[in-house]
């Protein structure tokens, strides 16, 4: 059986080993001296990024680097408007969040718009960390329990209540008395199974005394390997939850802003309702915000419990960043580009699948795919995952790792992202898989 692999060491690069010389071994020995075990870089040689455009980051060794990973700028790396929006807004005013603002109050409309109708209450914030711990309090409240589940290689952030429920990041630990894992939904047909797992956790849960207060996924499934497929198959699960008490939260940090090329929230993918909803990462294109949508009644519970506030968490920068990732989306045609585009990238992934057996799947939805490496025995295989990755880079084509075993390359470009990118990729990963 291989071995489960930690987020954190999922191509990570090792400073056990001697520094390169020059510019790189002084950055990277200042590194680790002022960031300590916390340093994470990946690559076996990083690289060090000075300036990004659309699909490209450029590094200071001159090469200019093709981008099929970052989530972060999902409308592509440094754009102008987005740029502008909030260079123009800090320029302006930029304040905590307890006075008015027409800039706050008009994001949260537009934002608002794009949710089903019961979903009509924001909370901005600053992370997704924030966003998930502040969801993960409003589910207890709101259910009157304290259970959660979640799937084995989970990830939901940092703090100290949200990382007991993101498994991919413990090395030594074990779950929570009041967490339950289940295993991630692959195969055809994966809605039965992941229901009936989901439905046995809820009774462990009430039988522990605990409860279920949440089940949690994000709706790509992405750090357990991306698994979106059929659409709709996460219904069943949310049923089974709720008739145990529990709430349904959706995590659309990495499914969110039109990622799976079928509308702009994962969920709708799947034809349900969250009770919950967080974002982060792309919602401001690299400008660091966050946020919780929710019903009315679920939030004015919680905030009779709890007084809330967060001092930056929608400030008018946050908002105007915000509001110009929205209009980019909708007027370069985002979604419909990561449909197509992401068709045509999984067609031509699944076609170098069939001539290398070393693929064991190809699986996703608009711009989020997953390829699986295994080994000649069908086991997987995070060697040769970790090989590819660092050969990639060498290529100039930045790209990571997901999964429980690390065996995924994570295949996640700015929404931006063309059928010529993806003949670049394809080209060379056929390249080195050939070598």
């Amino acid at each position: 059986m291989s071995a489960t692999t930690q987020i954190l060491n999922l191509n990570r690069y090792d400073p056990s080993g001697p520094l390169p010389e020059g510019r790189l071994g002084t950055m990277l020995a200042d590194r680790q001296r002022h960031a300590g075990a916390s340093s994470v870089l990946v690559y076996a040689q990083p690289v060090e990024m000075v300036r990004g455009e659309g699909v490209w980051l450029h590094g200071a060794d001159g090469r200019r680097y093709l981008d099929t990973y970052n989530n972060v700028p999902s409308v592509g790396h440094c754009h102008p408007k987005v740029a502008e929006a909030i260079a123009r807004q800090a320029a302006t005013l930029t304040t905590h969040t307890r006075y008015l603002n027409g800039v706050v109050e008009a994001y949260a409309e537009k934002l608002l718009a794009t949710y089903p109708a019961e979903l009509s209450n924001l909370v901005m914030t600053c992370s997704g960390t924030e966003a998930n711990d502040l969801a993960m309090r409003i589910a207890a409240s709101g259910s009157g329990r304290q259970g959660f589940i979640v799937t084995r290689a989970a990830y939901h952030g940092n703090s100290s209540a949200v990382n007991e429920i993101s498994p991919s990041a413990w090395k030594s630990r074990q779950p929570g008395a009041h967490v339950r894992l289940v295993s991630a939904p692959a195969g055809k047909d994966p809605g039965p199974s992941f229901a009936a797992e989901v439905a046995e956790a809820a009774a462990s849960l009430q039988a522990a005394g605990f409860g279920t207060a949440a089940l949690v996924v994000d709706s790509i499934f992405s750090s357990d390997g991306i698994y979106a497929d059929p659409a709709g198959f996460i219904a069943p699960a949310v049923a089974a939850v709720r008739a145990a008490g529990g709430l349904f939260i959706a995590d659309e940090v990495q499914p969110g802003f039109g990622r799976t090329g079928a509308a702009l929230w994962g969920f709708q993918r799947h034809g349900v309702t969250p009770d919950i909803v967080t974002m982060g990462k792309p919602m401001g294109n690299g400008f660091p915000m966050a946020g919780v949508v929710t019903r009315p009644e679920l939030l004015a519970g919680f905030c009779e419990e709890t007084g809330y506030f967060n001092t930056f968490g929608g400030n008018p920068v946050a908002a105007a960043a915000g509001r110009a990732v929205l209009e980019v989306i909708e007027e370069e045609g985002l979604i419909e580009n990561a449909r197509s585009t992401g068709a045509y990238f999984l067609d031509g992934l699944a076609d170098l699948a069939s001539r290398h057996a070393r693929i064991g799947g190809v699986r996703g939805a608009g711009l989020f795919i997953g390829l699986d490496f295994v080994d000649a025995e069908g086991a997987p295989d995070t060697p040769q995952t970790n090989a590819v990755i660092n050969a990639l880079k060498d290529e100039g084509i930045l790209i990571g790792a997901a999964g429980l075993y690390g065996n995924t390359l994570k295949i996640r470009p700015p929404l931006p992202f063309t059928t010529e990118n993806a003949d670049q990729f394809l080209t060379t990963l056929a390249g080195i898989l050939a070598r």
